[in-house]
């Protein structure tokens, strides 16, 4: 079953009359579902293409973009599939806690990009992990280490991180592993609640019993335009 997390995360998407635009709207992605500019960089696992994961990934999303009210999302491509180590910067999010505190606030996407690669030349590896399928929301995946030694080996590559990038972002331990499969560019219906509710119970019951654990590429530093490709810099073993 999708956890009450998950069930939570599905009623925050819900209208109730509420004026603020939902996230990312007009940032990240316009109304029409199409993907805006955004240029950053930041630390993934791919999901290993494919694969037997990639191919679980692909029907849960495609059972997704057949509920009713699917075209309230607007969904990634499947190459872009991957789970967020570590949040680097975005050219849009210039402000304190998100940005190097050793780099002027004006400095450009590119500079702070090779200024990272210089660092993490000399990362050392934290550990081999694994991870499994922890919920299933109307935006994605939720992710957790397969084992209670994998989640503590995946919190340590982004503890260790941190001084890497410079900032330490609000919310950093409560951080939520997920593999995003679309974002929300108008509100669902209250009715959609009885509609999303049993079917994501299903898609996570399927990931689950497909891929008790998911094949993820090894980490990478990539760079972004916006949120359809993130193009692998640098591999850290």
């Amino acid at each position: 079953m999708a956890s009450a997390d998950n069930g939570s995360l599905l009623h925050k998407l819900i209208d109730t009359g509420q004026s603020e635009r939902p996230w990312f709207l007009g940032t990240r992605v316009d109304e029409s579902g199409a993907f805006l500019p955004e240029y950053g960089n930041t630390i993934v696992n791919h999901v290993v293409a494919g694969s037997r994961t990639e191919q679980a990934l692909i029907e849960v999303r495609q059972r997704l973009m057949a509920l009713p009210f699917a075209h309230h999302f607007a969904f990634t491509p499947i190459s872009s599939l991957h789970m967020t180590v570590a949040q680097g910067v975005i050219d849009n999010r210039r402000k304190m806690d998100f940005w190097p505190s050793d780099t002027d606030l004006d400095t450009p996407v590119d500079d702070v990009t090779r200024l990272y690669l210089e660092r993490l030349a000399g990362f050392d590896s934290r550990g081999a992990f694994s991870v499994t399928a922890d919920g299933m929301t109307p935006l994605g995946l939720t992710l957790k280490g397969a084992t209670p030694e994998d989640e503590r080996v995946l919190r340590r590559w982004r503890d260790d991180l941190v001084p890497v990038f410079g900032y330490r972002q609000p919310g950093h331990d409560d951080y939520r592993f997920h593999i995003t499969f679309a974002y929300l560019i108008d509100w669902l219906p209250p009715e959609a609640v009885d509609i999303y509710e049993p079917a994501l119970a299903a898609c996570l019951d399927h990931v689950r019993a497909e891929v008790p654990v998911l094949e993820l590429d090894d980490m990478a530093f990539c760079r972004f335009d916006d949120m359809n490709h993130f193009e692998p810099l640098l591999v850290l073993r």
